[in-house]
């Protein structure tokens, strides 16, 4: 077999298949295999058709079609599948040929298989890819990471297909060693999980509390993705609300109200408690997608629990959407500011060298995140790249100052209405709890100290001296180890 293929490509789902596309309409020869090969002749026989598109019928027949050194992307199901096909896949490649995952792999496992396949003297990338089916076909969001030697072999092809911002920047960038990349795009889809529930929410205050029609919340996204706002799911929010069936009703009002997931935001919660990082928003989108699927015992509880129901708004209706609007943008920035510290965390336990701006401009484009908000995080990492936490750059701290009464406004209102606001207000909550300078933990220590023994720092003494106080007079002097997260 001749090698013409730039690379390899195996599992020709959705994404595989549009991937290849991409990458066929760049310039680049791709050959293709898939588990099931009726799929492979099928699609070179569709939409594959008369393109520079190599259909193999075996691992061993992609392989002698690629040109050294040779590269294979996998899109296959994240976990077994992956190393099932790492083991058959190392048997045919030589030292220096290249092993990609695009899965939404769980970061460990990426960092697992970097130093495994790199043990066998080849090399793996972990990568990223955003932006769903229209992405991989016209332009996704990229962030790879694995064998730092790997990516001058996959630079072309990676920045040649990923989406372009105004300027021609890629949104994709070499992310870090190991597991970094699949990090980045597990904190991308955490963000993503806050961003979906806080439109959500000002969904249901419109539909609830406001009594908007369709319509009427259709303009409104429209209006707000004309500012600050500006980004793809604010856009696609305005779509769904005005899609209709044939016979005229509105698609989205048939839709069950039971969310699904597929861990990624679940993942992000639990890397950011064994990090101790306060990621509350996110961890509210997840538990508002866990709490939407418990759908009959909520209907049953909706019978026999009370509450204000049914409460409709009274006031002026253009000041009150201006303040959702500013709310929603307060609580967005909280989002980003959480998982950014999650990411800075992760850096320093891993050893990564991240590049924080970078990373912004990743997600400007291709991916479902993408935004104009993206370039204000680029630019506040670019003037402090030690940046502790988004909400000290001087843009956003003064873009929250003032909609800060906003957004108290809205969270108290849907409280006071029994409209379920769980990220727009624990995102106020962090908020309150990151600019109070004194917390009552002060009280938590204590008591932990009186019923555990587990010591406690003092104002009038320098930090790191630790202290017991036998509380009830029948205590000893043995004190319980300290645990700081």
């Amino acid at each position: 077999m001749k090698e013409i293929s730039d690379i390899g490509l195996v599992g020709l789902a959705v994404m595989g298949e549009n991937l290849v596309l991409n990458m066929e309409s760049k310039g680049f020869h791709v050959s293709v295999f898939n588990r099931t090969v009726e799929k492979v002749d099928k699609f070179i026989a569709g939409r594959g058709a008369g393109k520079n598109i190599y259909g193999a019928h075996s691992l061993e027949d992609l392989i002698a079609s690629l040109k050294r050194p040779r590269k294979v992307f996998l899109m296959v199901k994240a976990g077994q599948a992956v190393d099932d096909f790492i083991e058959r896949l190392i048997p045919l490649l030589a030292p220096g040929d290249v092993i990609i995952d695009g899965g939404n792999t769980h970061f460990p496992d990426t960092a697992r298989r970097t130093a495994y396949v790199e043990s066998k003297g080849l090399l793996y990338i972990g990568t990223g890819v955003s932006g769903g089916e229209e992405g991989a076909l016209k332009g996704p969001s990229m962030m790879p990471g694995g064998s730092p030697a790997a990516w001058p072999l996959v630079k072309p092809i990676f920045q040649g297909i990923c989406a372009k911002v105004e300027d021609g920047s890629p949104c994709c960038d070499w992310v870090g060693e190991n597991g970094a990349g699949h990090f980045v795009k597990m904190v991308h889809n955490g963000i993503e999980y806050g961003d979906i529930q806080l439109i959500c929410e000002c969904y249901q205050i419109m539909k609830d509390y406001l009594g908007m029609t369709n319509e009427e919340m259709h303009q409104t996204f429209a209006e707000w993705n004309k500012g600050d706002l500006d980004s793809y799911l604010i856009e696609i929010t305005r779509d769904i609300l005005a899609k209709k069936d044939e016979d005229g009703t509105y698609v989205l009002d048939y839709i069950l109200d039971t969310a699904g997931q597929k861990g990624t935001g679940k993942w992000t919660a639990i890397s950011a408690l064994d990090q101790g990082v306060p990621l509350t928003l996110i961890g509210e989108a997840v538990f508002a997608r866990c709490l939407s699927a418990q759908k009959e015992e909520r209907v049953q509880a909706s019978k026999v629990l009370t509450g204000p129901k049914g409460k409709k708004f009274t006031g002026d209706r253009a000041a009150f959407l201006e303040d959702l609007r500013r709310a929603l943008f307060a609580a967005k920035v909280v989002s980003y500011a959480q998982g950014y510290t999650l990411m800075r965390a992760a850096a320093k336990e891993y050893g990564w060298n991240l590049n924080y701006g970078g990373i912004a401009l990743m997600w400007r484009g291709g991916c479902i995140i993408r935004s104009v908000f993206l370039g204000k995080i680029k630019a506040a990492f670019d003037k402090n790249p030690g940046l502790q936490n988004l909400l000290l750059d001087d843009y956003f701290k003064d873009k929250l100052s003032e909609a800060q009464q906003s957004w108290r406004e809205i969270v108290s209102q849907a409280v006071l209405g029994g409209i379920p606001v769980p990220t727009l207000a624990s995102a106020l909550e962090y908020y309150d709890g990151y600019r109070c300078d004194r917390l009552p933990a002060n009280l938590l220590q204590a008591q932990r100290d009186y019923f555990g023994a587990h010591t406690y720092e003092r104002t009038d003494r320098p930090r790191g001296e630790f202290f017991h106080t036998n509380w009830t007079g029948h205590g000893g002097d043995t004190v319980a180890g300290t645990y700081i997260a």
